[in-house]
């Protein structure tokens, strides 16, 4: 997956009070295909009164969404961009950026 917790994406499609949104990685679960986005894809859960939660109620959290949903978003050129993987000279493999826009920068390392 080419997606990874920290980057910065913008939902393509999805319902209509998501679709433009652009939102952080929050949490990536590659075996589904899935990532959490900070502020997106909000459902209530009702929680039970517990010490973390004494009052308990209903809470808004996010949800994952599938990861063809969403697209880098590149906030230098202040762009959406697809992502590709390259080999440096030293060997190391980099993510760069596919859209002419960018000139193929490289995408830097969140963790």
């Amino acid at each position: 997956m080419k997606i990874r917790k920290g980057d910065t994406v913008k939902i393509i499609t999805g319902s209509y009070k998501d679709k433009g949104k652009i939102g952080k990685v929050l949490k990536v679960f590659p075996d589904k295909n899935r990532i959490i986005v900070e502020g997106v894809n909000l459902v209530k859960r009702h929680m039970r009164p517990t010490q973390k939660l004494p009052q308990g109620g209903i809470v808004e959290k996010e949800a994952p969404i599938h990861v063809s949903n969403v697209m880098y978003y590149n906030t230098k050129f202040n762009t959406t961009t697809r992502i590709g993987y390259k080999y440096l000279d030293d060997g190391s493999k980099v993510r760069y950026c596919k859209n002419p826009e960018c000139q193929g920068e490289i995408i830097p390392d969140n963790e």
